[in-house]
């Protein structure tokens, strides 16, 4: 099981992973302004001159044009939600690549020191001559 795991974190493209975080982080932000901002439909919201019932086509009509902008009202918030997922996301994932890097600058520095440690220490236990 963990060489399953082993393998799929190796074929991940790190660099590339890294190197793209800011770019997905920035254009998960403005995914969110363009969708944020753009609220209901100025048609779904404007005022609608009333129909005469008498007619049963038109009643039909009227029925499936308020069924359909309902549908496109719950789909507009859908994608709201959306990209305020992709917007969440993008930016755990850039938080994530930067712990990340911080992480690999310190085991650089650790085997860095760790490998100095055990040169002096390899020096100490041989003594000088």
């Amino acid at each position: 099981m963990a060489i399953g795991w082993l393998t799929v974190l190796q074929s991940v493209p790190w660099a590339d992973v890294v190197s793209n975080a800011p770019k997905m982080a920035e254009g998960a932000r403005r995914l969110w302004e363009l969708i944020g901002r753009k609220g209901p439909d100025a048609a779904t919201t404007a005022d609608r001159t009333t129909l005469p019932a008498d007619d049963p086509q038109q009643a039909r009509l009227a029925q499936r044009l308020a069924a359909v902008e309902a549908h496109c009202t719950q789909l507009q918030e859908q994608l709201q939600a959306s990209s305020a997922l992709i917007k969440a996301l993008a930016e755990q994932n850039e938080q994530l690549v930067r712990r990340i890097e911080a992480n690999r600058s310190r085991v650089l520095w650790l085997a860095t020191a760790v490998a100095v440690a055990l040169s002096i220490t390899a020096l100490l236990w041989h003594g000088p001559g």
